[in-house]
């Protein structure tokens, strides 16, 4: 069958696996540098949204960007 004219082919296995390794080191990463912050600072970090409020806006930031991008125009 063939593909539709306009769409790339899907992500293969070594893709995924990419970026689920970079998924993880990120994680990896803030579970560190969090444990090196200050008390009252982790304090704020556990017992606040703060992970909350940081998803909702990046999911905004994308989906303006998302919007804003010109039909047609390649991804990035």
């Amino acid at each position: 069958m063939a593909e539709p004219q306009g769409l790339g082919s899907q992500p293969g296995w070594r893709e995924v696996a990419l970026v689920a390794a970079a998924v993880v080191a990120v994680v990896l990463g803030a579970a560190i540098l969090t444990s090196l912050l200050p008390t009252a600072i982790q304090d704020v970090v556990f017992h606040t949204p703060v992970a909350i409020a940081v998803l909702v806006v990046g999911t905004g930031w994308l989906l303006w960007r998302i919007s804003r991008r010109e039909p047609g125009a390649p991804d990035r």
